[in-house]
């Protein structure tokens, strides 16, 4: 079936007018499109929402990773004997971005309440030489921050949050992404909201804060802030100052256009949210009808992303997954399954030890969820799934 025939896809289109009448307008009024103003002001706005003092504006999600993890390793020295704690089941660029700065990234199971790691897991592989635990708040859904926070003591262990999935979760009535050192964002087309491609990073390091400003765009001096340009400049007297480059940096950027349509989206965010979760509210309790069968994680503080389905029995799983999309509904793995199948870490990394992944691997995907979700679509769920669990052929064993 080709995507155009799905009723209900995992993305919808969520600029409107407005976000279109906005990008119009300032087109029509600026020659400027790269990085300046207008980026300046969305991550204000973003520091602002989130609650956090500083925010960078990156070009994607997996960016904001590279800039953070390049960082840290200079500013902390980290050396290639460095463990940083990840999750089995995340987005590919947690993991990827580890090995191409020469770090080990070491995996541990999720559970299945939160879809977070599997906290006596984590624990076990928690050594000397971890210097960062990199936590997923998947699918909007919070991890335990407390249990971690207990589990790392008084180690000095460092807490980075990927949050790409989940601004707005809660623990504790905090939002997430403010309870570690820094913390990482994606407004990528199909997420709660979009600057069509484009991440943020945020910390209330002021140092480190400095240094993300230098790794965005190729270690030059001037992305810093006034204050800092005079004293660089006085320093190395012998080079253009716009031409000093203090670390070795990226050019990760973005621009003055998907900065506009950043602060666009930002103002309608916390109502995308509310629908969002209203939306999950009614799929839970549909979904409830068949306890025999399924089950969905029922953790507070959510920001949902997504509508997942996780099957007691594997064979109920593929042949539910295969009824909804003849009926109109796309779906996809719980973000990639257990990435320790993936082929690119099968050679270096065993798959063993981590049977919640590959539970939800086997077991578990979800449909889409956005502010765009409405009653018919609901009803017509609902329905399907009253089809399905009701005849025999699906879900009795052959």
């Amino acid at each position: 079936m080709k995507k155009e025939a799905f009723f209900w896809k995992l993305q919808d289109n969520i600029l409107d007018k407005e976000n279109k009448q906005t990008l119009i307008k300032f087109i029509q009024s600026t020659d400027r499109f790269t990085q300046f103003e207008e980026v300046k002001k969305f991550e204000k706005e973003w520091s602002a929402w989130q609650g956090r003092k500083y925010s960078v504006f990156v070009n994607s999600g997996s960016s904001a990773i590279l800039v953070i993890i390049s960082a840290l390793k200079e500013y902390y020295k980290w050396d290639k004997d460095t463990e940083i704690i990840v999750p089995a089941i995340t987005w590919i660029t947690d993991i990827s971005v580890l090995l191409q700065l020469d770090l080990k990234p070491v995996f541990v199971d999720v559970n299945l309440d939160d879809f977070s790691f599997d906290y006596d897991d984590l624990k076990s592989k928690i050594t000397t030489k971890t210097k960062a635990i990199f936590l997923t708040h998947l699918i909007g859904f919070p991890a335990d921050i407390n249990k971690v926070k207990t589990i790392i003591g008084k180690k000095k262990i460092h807490l980075i949050e990927d949050c790409c999935e989940s601004p707005g979760a809660t623990v504790s009535r905090k939002k997430v992404g403010n309870h570690g050192l820094v913390s990482l964002f994606s407004f990528y087309w199909g997420h709660h909201m979009t600057t069509v491609e484009g991440g943020m990073i945020c910390t209330d390091n002021k140092k480190l804060y400095h240094l993300f400003l230098l790794k965005r765009s190729h270690g030059l001096a001037r992305e810093l802030p006034k204050k800092l340009h005079q004293y660089y400049k006085n320093k190395h007297k012998d080079i253009d100052f716009n031409f000093l480059f203090l670390t070795n940096g990226f050019n990760v950027r973005n621009t003055e256009l998907n900065a506009v349509l950043g602060s666009s989206q930002l103002k309608k965010l916390d109502e995308y949210i509310e629908k969002r979760n209203k939306t999950y509210d009614t799929f839970s309790n549909i979904i409830s009808k068949y306890p025999a069968y399924l089950f969905t994680p029922t953790s507070g503080g959510i920001s949902s992303f997504s509508l997942p389905f996780i099957l007691k029995k594997q064979y109920i799983k593929n042949r539910l997954q295969k009824f909804l999309i003849k009926n109109g509904i796309e779906t996809r793995p719980i973000i990639g399954g257990n990435l320790l199948r993936q082929p690119f870490l099968k050679a270096e990394f065993k798959n063993n030890g981590f049977p919640h992944a590959e539970f939800l691997h086997k077991n578990a995907f979800y449909i889409g969820n956005n502010q765009f979700v409405d009653t018919i679509k609901l009803r017509r769920l609902k329905d399907l799934l009253d089809i399905f669990f009701t005849t025999p052929k699906y879900i009795s064993y052959e």
